[in-house]
This record gives structure tokens, sequence and C-alpha cells, in this order.
């Protein structure tokens, strides 16, 4: 049983905190909520339900979940092709809000089996390509709003259009706009008592009544407790599966990602560690709590999880403060959110956009290995141009064929085959100061150094270098340094080994152990090919078989130095 009482001895540090995290994300979830096209309220609803949820049952104690860019950004492109295909919002929700419960019910299947640590596996260039063009993409879609206009659906749609819009500037809702902007990046160079999200958003609400600008506003969102969607949830069309599984997939996937990152910065402030598996369950339970009020999916914000470390917050009682703020500002105060100027809301999410840019990716562009370059700016183009998921995919290919052919290239420059009076290593002391071997014979016996793990992307270069050798001579392979052989370099030493014992050429092996060894013995290398007998646990103990083999009156000594 959980000991409930430790989660109160913090309770004050824990309750500013998630106050504090609840007054940032208030700005936030309603500029998200209106950007997805479902509302502001979803906003406010996945911040509450997904907030609460996942605190509760997730793996990192101080996280606070919200909307956020990325999912907000996915989450608004699911929502217009939705509509597309059903003919508008209302015949549209029920698919919108499947999918997300869909996204959920994945994110909880990944925690079920231990999909969380492989998050570290996904190399820098994607991930920064891929932030940087969320984080365009979410500019890119506010530039309508930003300016006082609707803004049009897509990409695409916004660059086409761009030249027509700016000559339709209201210029109210860009000053508006603009202000918002510049309350959010000089604020905390004066004072950081208030949040500046929260301070743009009341300033520029009051600056718009005040001088009774004519621009867009949210307008009226419901009072009190969000309905259960279950009816929703059952009207959609089974024929959609197809578009319902990818974006789910999309939703989940990228929802795990921003999780674990924040979870990961969380760790670094707190000294603590995350279960990243308990944390995905979390963040599914949570969204689909959320789906079922028909809030928008989310995941573990930085902004707010970082204020609710700064102002204390340590335990789950922080989140579940958060949410519950969250929840008393819809009952109480919900009526006077209408007047909020959607200009302000477009300045609050450009700024988010603009953080979400990784500009230390983009100045190490000039400076990394140009095709590490290539991958990052493919990545972001995909993302912006293309498709989310597909990106990331492509990145993680283009990657893992980069880091073969990196570790190709090594193996490469490491691929030297020597003659045996050329071994300079130091004998162990149980071994004689002279080798006994004829000059001539010694020429004919060569020794294959292996370092580090073998691999597909090494196969070629092993079979190149090992046809050199002339026939009748002896190999040593020592592989005393590779720690693990795949399956496909395995069947290229057998292939190499089985064509050198047709040249008449012996090969001998020194030093193999662990996962080499048992690869060889799976597929057949060992005994079937090579035999016990030519296994050696060293290179000296082939030496002393080639000894025993070949010494004579005639000798020349090759010495060890």
């Amino acid at each position: 049983m959980p000991d409930f009482g430790s989660y109160f001895k913090n309770f004050k540090g824990d309750f500013f905190g998630g106050l504090t995290a609840g007054i940032v994300t208030l700005p936030l979830a309603l500029a998200f909520g209106l950007q997805s096209g479902l509302g502001a309220v979803s906003g406010l609803y996945c911040a509450i339900f997904l907030g609460m949820v996942a605190i509760t049952f997730g793996g990192t104690p101080s996280l606070i979940s919200t909307p956020t860019g990325p999912m907000t950004v996915v989450a608004s492109l699911v929502v217009s092709q939705a509509i597309a295909m059903e003919g508008g919002l209302d015949n549209a929700m029920g698919i919108i809000l499947v999918i997300f419960l869909s996204a959920g019910a994945f994110q909880i299947l990944f925690g079920a089996v231990k999909l969380g640590g492989y998050i570290k596996y996904i190399p820098y260039p994607v991930l920064s390509g891929f932030m940087t063009g969320i984080g365009v993409i979410l500019i890119l879609l506010e530039i309508y709003p930003f300016i006082g206009l609707p803004s049009p659906k897509g990409v695409l749609n916004v660059i086409s259009g761009l030249s027509e819009a700016l000559s339709k500037i209201n210029a109210q809702a860009l000053i508006l706009s603009s202000l918002t902007v510049v309350i959010i990046y000089l604020l905390p160079r004066f004072t950081r008592a208030v949040p500046s999200t929260l301070a743009a958003l009341i300033v520029g609400t009051l600056v718009s009544i005040q001088f009774g600008f004519s621009v867009p506003l949210i307008g009226e969102i419901p009072e009190g407790l969000p309905g259960f969607q279950i009816g929703r949830l059952l009207s959609f069309d089974f024929h959609q599966m197809s578009f319902i599984l990818s974006s789910a997939l999309t939703l989940a996937a990228l929802g795990c990602i921003d999780s674990l990152l924040t979870s990961v910065i969380a760790d670094q402030v707190t000294k603590t560690r995350h279960n990243s598996n308990r944390e995905l369950i979390g963040q599914g339970l949570g969204n689909c709590a959320s789906a079922l009020f028909g809030g928008l999916p989310g995941a573990g914000t930085t902004m707010s999880t970082i204020v609710n470390v700064k102002a204390g917050g340590r335990t789950r009682v922080a989140g579940v403060i958060s949410g519950a703020f969250l929840l008393a500002i819809l009952l109480g105060l919900g009526k006077y959110v209408q007047y909020v100027p959607i200009p302000v809301l477009a300045g609050i999410l450009v700024t988010v956009g603009l953080d979400i840019v990784d500009y230390k990716g983009l100045k190490q562009l000039v400076k990394v290995d140009r095709i590490e370059g290539m991958v990052l700016v493919t990545v972001l183009m995909m993302t912006v141009f293309v498709d989310l998921i597909e990106a990331v995919a492509v990145g993680m290919i283009l990657s893992s064929l980069l880091f073969m052919k990196k570790m190709g290239d090594i193996g490469e420059e490491k691929d030297v085959i020597f003659q045996l009076h050329q071994l300079k290593v130091k004998k162990p002391c149980s071994m004689k100061d002279e080798f006994v071997l004829p000059r001539d014979f010694s020429d004919n016996i060569y020794i294959k150094t292996i370092s580090g793990p073998v691999f597909f992307g090494f196969s070629q270069s092993l079979q190149d270098n090992i046809k050199k050798l002339p026939q009748g001579s002896t190999l040593i392979l020592e592989m005393n340094r590779v720690p693990y052989v795949d399956q496909s370099a395995a069947n290229v030493y057998k292939s190499v080994v089985m064509d050198l014992m047709n040249k008449d050429i012996e090969v001998l092996l020194a030093n193999i152990k662990g996962q080499p060894l048992k690869m060889f013995q799976d597929i057949g290398l060992i005994p079937h090919v090579i035999n016990q007998e030519s296994i050696f646990g060293d290179i000296f103990d082939c030496v002393r078989l080639l000894e025993k083999r070949f010494v004579t009156e005639d000798i020349h000594i090759a010495r060890l130095k």
C-alpha cells in the first residue's frame, strides 16, 4: 500500500508549485484548444483531466501534463482532416474523440510492453529536426490569427496565401499580438513574480476591452463540468479505421517522446529518476480520460513542470492541485474567458513555437558532419511539409545507415592482416622469450585482430581483405575485443572460412567467447566448419601449436618486442 501520508510532508511546496503551474498553464491551454479547432475549452479539459490522472498514475512525481505545442499541431491536423472527410465538426467529433482515446490506449500498451526505455535511442539530429519542424509549423499556423485573420488549414495553404493576407492586416489585432510577445519576453527581465504569459493574457484582454478594439474573440465557452462523450465516441464510422489507427499511433508516439523528454528534464532538476514505462501508462490513462470528456490529447509540459519544481512542487499532490485550480477557473470564471482576444493567444503561441525551435542544433549545422546535418534538415523539411511520423521514420533510417557506414569505415581502418613475425605485443610471464619457427613458414602465418561489434556493414570489408591471403597459409582470427556479432556478419564469417578452407588455408580462432561464440555455434560455424581443436584461449596457444608442428634445426628466431 502506498504511504499517502508521505505525499503531504511537502504540502506547502506542492501547493504553491501546483498553483503556479496552473496559472502558467491557463493561457496556454486556452491557446492550444483554440488552435486545435475544437475550441478553447478543449484545452482546459485536457489540462484538467490529463493533468490530474497522469500525475496520479504516472512515473514522474513532479511532471505537469497539459496540451503541448507538438501534440496540438498533430491534433489540429487530425481535426481538419476529419472535418473534411465527415463534412463538418459535429459529424466529425465521433471519429476525432475515438482517435484521441485510441492514442491514449496505445500509450498504455507501449508502457505495458516496456517501450519507455527506447526513447534514448532516437538520434539527436532526428529529434532536433523534428522539434524545430514542430516549432515552424506552430509559428506558420499562427501568422493569420496574429494579424487578425482566420487561419487556413495546412502549412502549404498558409504559405500560398500569405501575400494576400498581409494586405488585409487588422492593425488592432497586430498591436495586441505584438504587445503580447513584448510582455512575454520583457517582463521576466524585471520580475518573475507573475508568469509572463498570464500577464500578457490579462493585459492584452484589458487593452482590447478598454479601447474597444474590433478583433476576433474566443467567444462563449461552456460553464460547469463537461459532459461524458460516450455517445459521440460510439458514433464513428468503422470504415475510417485506417485513418483512426494511423492518426492515433502518430499522437501516441509523439506524446510518449514529448512526455519522456520532459521527465528527463524533471529528473535533472529534482535529482530523482522517473519510471519511463509507468509514465507512459499514466499518460495513456490521462489522455483516455481527456478524450472521454471532449478534451485534447496532451503530454508532459516542460514549462509548467519547471515552474512547479522551482515553486517547491515535488510530489503528485502538486499536479492534482494544478488540475483542481484549472477546474475552479472553469467553474467560476469561465464566463470571463470569452473576452480574451484571439490575437493575444496567437502571440502566446508564436512565442511557444519560437521556444520549441532547437537553435543549438541549427547552429551546429555548419560544424557537424555534413551527412548528420542532412539528416536534421531532411527531418525538419518532412515534418513541416510531409508528415510527422514519416519524418521521424526517414530520419531514423538515415541515421541508422549513417551509423553503419561510420562503423564500417572504422572497421576498415582497423581491418589489418599482418604476418606472425610482425606481432608486437607483450607476452605473458609464462611465455618463453622466443618463438621457434622458421622464417619461411612464419611468413605464411597471418593474424587478423578484430575489434568492436561486428555487423553487416563490416561484412564486405572482411571478405575483400581476406581474399588476399595466399594459398596454403594459416590465418589466426583474434576476437578478444569483439563483444557482439550479428547474424549477417556471422554468416559472412562462415562463408569466408569455407572459402579459405577450399583454398587450403587453415583457420584458427583465438579468444572467442560470450555472444560471438554462441552466434557462431548457432549458425553452425562451430563445430561443423571450425572444430574445437582449432579454437584457442589466446593467440599464444595458437603459436604453441604451430611450434609443435614446424620446429626444425634450421631455425629463425622471431623475437617479440
